[in-house]
């Protein structure tokens, strides 16, 4: 293979010029960054540019590391820190010869290091940056996982370190730790790379399954000998403070950990099933920055009817949807938003998943009698503004919620309810009286999340019949253009990437009060609410999202089925 400069190599290419390449040149000696990743952050190229160039003018081979299956032996074959430090993955191994995948397969330091590491000749290959850096931490991370769980093996099971962790145990790699720790530490740290929600350990007949929750879908991620379960449950237990000895019930748990700097607060939760105990663990990013509103997926006249509530002194908005529509995001914008230091604003919340400075945030504890109903009564005789309920669940908490949004405070709360309008059902379930409801609650705002489009591989076509359909348009309606994913490394050939939240708002007019307080049938109440106009359905903001090529028909359909509509 004939080598030449690479920026030589991208103007035979016609990629770049010699401005262009002065440029990079200039950057380049202030970041000492490599000149292939000073174009492609620069934008001066694309990575696909970069990497359809390398495979043309030097026949390097790409590689689409989503569809290749690397055993975990090539994790002792190249020493993890050389890996990170030069962005190269072993694929496999061809008698002496290393087939390594590579960001920038000009990089002849990193060849060097990689041959002198392994003794072996470097046969590279070109794949992209995020594909990568996800193999590295997809293969160092299942091996140093296979490590623990066979040193588990060789200690008879292993210990389940029975020591008591700190309020925020750092999570580590290390060389000294007990195999256990290391194999629960492994699966924490892969989960927070992964951007997972919730990590499942679900006991199986013979084995035990470990999937997370990545963009709202489970995806298994790897499995744990049968014989080395329990050794796994214990630790989580441990670093939970949960009863070991207690395998018959249901407990819940909660620790505090460090990854990378970052800390995550883990919410653990045992089952009893029949193989044994289900463990499932909430992860919640303390420290991750709080939304805004048009980052949620706000926009137009959604938008506008939200910032409306947000002007309110008094009165009660409700968030309602199923668990896992983004009711809490939601709520945490609204709570950042209204924290200025002319109010007193206090939260009732179980569990405290955000600190956010200037709010007064008070944890939920039943154990000691601090319920959301006891709490609430508190906090009235703290002088509070601003009030949010983390989640009303009886009648109780309710009444005094209502009024105290009739006695001058502002009530922001969460609700477990299919629609907006199915809000009042709920709450007249619970014991509210219709008076109470019209007078308090001056807004709901219903909503789901979708996933959004992959931006690296949407593509646009011709919506068929069926769409057509689906969208709500009229049959027979032609040239609908809409988008969809096809699948690419850095989606992982799903075609999303990341979710964003449908909205439906209503803002309860004189009339509209009038007949909640009437107890009037629901379907005159909704009738009365679209005459009224400015009314957004969930399908009409889904089908906007559609049209803008956020997200999919099938996902608009997805989350429609889930309503009453």
């Amino acid at each position: 293979m004939a080598y030449m400069r690479l920026g030589d190599l991208l103007k035979a290419a016609g990629l770049i010029d010699d401005a262009q390449l002065q440029k990079a040149l200039e950057i380049q000696k202030q970041s000492k960054q490599r000149l292939g990743t000073v174009l492609i952050d620069s934008g001066i190229i694309t990575e696909q540019d970069f990497i359809d160039a390398m495979s043309q003018q030097l026949g390097i081979k790409y590689v689409d590391l989503t569809k290749e299956h690397i055993p975990t032996e090539m994790a002792r074959i190249l020493p993890k820190n050389i890996a990170k430090k030069h962005s190269v993955v072993p694929l496999r191994l061809n008698k002496d010869e290393l087939v390594l995948a590579m960001v920038d397969p000009m990089n002849f330091v990193a060849i060097d290091e990689v041959r002198t590491a392994t003794r072996k000749r470097v046969s590279p290959r070109i794949a992209q940056s995020a594909a990568v850096d996800k193999a590295i931490a997809t293969l160092y991370g299942n091996e140093g996982a296979a490590r623990a769980i066979e040193e588990m093996r060789n200690e008879g099971g292993g210990a389940a370190a029975n020591v008591q962790v700190s309020e925020a145990q750092e999570i580590v790699d290390e060389s000294i730790t007990a195999p256990t720790v290391r194999l629960v530490n492994s699966i924490i740290e892969r989960a927070v790379t992964e951007r997972a929600s919730d990590i499942h350990m679900e006991p199986r007949e013979k084995e035990m399954v470990v999937r997370m929750r990545i963009d709202g879908v489970l995806r298994q991620i790897l499995t744990v000998p049968k014989d080395l379960m329990g050794s796994v449950i214990s630790r989580i237990k441990v670093m939970s403070n949960l009863d070991l000895t207690e395998r018959r019930a249901p407990q819940d748990g909660r620790a505090n950990v460090r990854v990378k700097g970052v800390e995550i607060d883990l919410r653990v939760s045992t089952l009893p099933t029949i193989y044994g105990e289900k463990i499932t663990i909430r992860l919640l990013n303390k420290s991750a920055q709080l939304l805004k509103a048009d980052s949620l997926g706000l926009f137009g006249e959604n938008l506008k009817k939200f910032n409306l509530l947000m002007e309110n002194s008094d009165g009660m908005v409700l968030i309602v949807g199923p668990t896992g529509s983004g009711k809490s995001s939601t709520m945490y914008t609204m709570i950042n938003t209204l924290n200025v230091e002319e109010v007193n604003l206090v939260t009732l919340e179980d569990p405290v998943e955000y600190n956010i400075d200037g709010v007064n945030q008070v944890q939920i504890n039943d154990k000691v009698g601090m319920t959301f109903a006891n709490g609430l009564r508190s906090i009235l005789r703290q002088d509070p503004d601003i009030i949010a309920v983390g989640e009303i669940r009886d009648g109780e908490t309710a009444e005094i919620a209502l009024r105290a949004a009739i006695t001058g405070h502002y009530v922001l709360s969460t609700i477990h309810t299919n629609s907006a309008i199915s809000m009042l059902d709920r709450l007249l379930d619970i014991g509210c009286e219709p008076y109470l409801i019209a007078e308090a609650v001056k807004g709901v705002i219903s909503q789901r999340l979708v996933r959004r489009i992959c931006p690296d591989c949407k593509t646009e076509y011709i919506a068929d019949e069926d769409e057509v359909e689906r969208m709500g348009l009229p049959r027979g309606a032609e040239n609908v253009r809409v988008y969809k994913g096809k699948g690419c490394p850095n989606c992982y050939h799903t075609g999303y990437r990341g979710r964003i939240a449908v909205f439906e708002i209503i803002l309860f007019s004189k009339q509209s009060k009038r007949m909640i307080a009437d107890n009037m049938p629901r379907a005159e109440l909704m009738e009365c609410i679209k005459k009224e106009g400015n009314y957004r359905s969930l399908q009409e903001n889904a089908r906007e999202l559609v049209e803008a090529g956020i997200t999919t028909v099938s996902e608009m359909t997805r989350i429609l089925n889930a309503t009453d509509q």
